[in-house]
């Protein structure tokens, strides 16, 4: 894919984060640059076509050329990353851009480290190899192998999954079997499943979400708890429709009819929940929570923030993203449950900030946690109240009720997998909301089961 990228884009020299090279004629030095780059940030970009002083020279791309690149990081950089790699036009020529994450260090570039230095990469000595790694222990967990095999992945979750991903046009690849897709994920290691496979596709998860609604501003009397466990995108489903079901919503009418508005932004509430699961710690026990207050919603994962870094870094500069969980991430990237990396809370600021919502970002001892501040919000009167979130029959459905609706409503002939993939929602889900709105009177099915259609009341 070519990319056309203003002049004022343009990287005016090298720096800490950013390796300038004339050509793919460098590309091993090139390579030595993303590992010392890693070492030193965890991110940052590699650009071919343009010289050191930033002078845009521009090179002849070829799809060989990318997968040139895309192969001498995968052979020579240890241990693995996954970076973007894509064609970009600057100033009218082409040039390659590699843009790369990752956390566990250190990062070995032809059997040896580096560390960037200013505009340089310098040789890593032992003793201060030894102490990086120290340092740096305990930061390998996806990537260390799974104790669960290719037979106890959910296979009909894999399908859906590689279906998102193929409409994002993020993977072109299609489903041929379990192991072939995995191995394309780089989520096999020596043909077995790593832990992130283990934790984003794997049955029988045992990876925890806790749900609250408390009574007051503190934790002393609850109305309400669940306790969520599976793989993360189960978690996912599960925490976003705790919450749609718990907010308070109010109705507008429009000349385009009556539209339904949550307190927080609906565009926020997922990003924060799939920002809470794709970053959080997966190597401490503690599983993420989310806690309804009677002036907020919080919504906490068990990972620290990255170190010399703060949540103002990404909301008013281009800080590039610390992945945690670098496999987790271009995976939940390339079905689109992450736009981009480390857009994750600037996403959620600029949403809060057009719906006038105040939003906090805290970083705590045990973790880092987002907090939505309830707005002074006028509830329509055929919504019941906070605590028994579910509106009344008379009430037009709220939350994942009404959006299922509006799809069978849009199309009466539409199949509950083709909701399921406009939702981004399993298939069981559709059919457990489905039973639900068919109970309530609020749906029904005519017609032969090939031939039907739905009736929306």
């Amino acid at each position: 894919m070519t990319i056309n990228s203003p002049a004022a884009l343009r990287p005016s020299a090298e720096s800490e984060r950013v390796e300038l090279k004339k050509s793919t004629s460098e590309l091993k030095e090139g390579i030595i640059s993303i590992a010392s780059i890693l070492n030193k940030h965890q991110g940052g970009k590699l650009y071919f076509g343009l010289a050191n002083n930033g002078q845009v020279i521009g090179q002849t791309v070829t799809e060989n050329t990318l997968r040139e690149v895309s192969r001498a990081i995968s052979d020579y950089i240890e241990p693995k990353i996954y970076p973007e790699i894509r064609t970009e036009k600057i100033e009218g020529k082409d040039c390659v851009v590699v843009e790369f994450q990752g956390t566990t260090i250190p990062y070995f570039a032809y059997g040896r480290a580096y560390l960037r230095v200013a505009d340089e990469n310098r040789p890593i000595s032992a003793s201060e190899l030894k102490k990086m790694i120290l340092k740096n222990k305990g930061q390998i967990w996806e990537t260390s192998l799974s104790d669960k095999t290719v037979d106890d992945i959910d296979k009909s979750l894999l399908k859906l999954y590689l279906n998102r991903a193929n409409e994002a046009k993020r993977i072109s690849f299609r489903f041929s079997s379990v192991k072939s897709v995995l191995t394309k994920l780089n989520l096999l290691r020596r043909d077995k499943l790593v832990k992130a496979a283990e934790a984003l596709f794997c049955k029988n998860v045992l990876l925890e979400v806790q749900c609250a609604v408390f009574a007051g501003t503190d934790k002393l009397t609850f109305l309400d708890i669940k306790q969520y466990q599976g793989n993360i995108f189960q978690l996912i489903e599960h925490s976003r429709r705790y919450l749609f079901e718990h907010m308070n919503w109010r109705a507008e009418l429009t000349g385009a009819g009556r539209k339904e508005i949550p307190e927080i932004p609906e565009r926020a509430i997922e990003e924060a929940v799939v920002n809470s699961l794709c970053h959080r710690d997966y190597s401490n026990p503690k599983g993420n929570e989310i806690a309804f207050y009677k002036d907020r919603i919080e919504i906490f994962n068990p990972g620290q923030f990255p170190e010399n870094l703060t949540p103002e870094d990404y909301i008013q500069g281009d800080t590039s993203s610390v992945l945690r969980n670098p496999l987790i991430a271009n995976t939940l990237y390339f079905s689109k449950d992450i736009e981009k990396w480390g857009s994750g809370i600037k996403r959620i600021y600029e949403a809060c900030k057009e719906a006038k919502v105040k939003v906090e970002f805290r970083s705590t001892k045990t973790g880092f946690l987002v907090v939505f501040y309830k707005p002074l919000f006028p509830v329509t009167p055929l919504v019941t109240p906070l605590v028994t979130p579910l509106v009344t029959p008379l009430a037009k459905p709220t939350g994942l009720e009404g959006k299922i609706l509006n799809e069978l409503r849009k199309n009466p002939k539409i199949s509950r997998n083709q909701v399921a993939r406009a939702l981004n929602i399993t298939l069981d889900t559709v059919k457990e909301y489905i039973e639900k709105l068919k109970k309530k009177g609020l749906l029904k099915r005519e017609g032969k089961t090939t031939a039907g259609y739905w009736v929306v009341r």
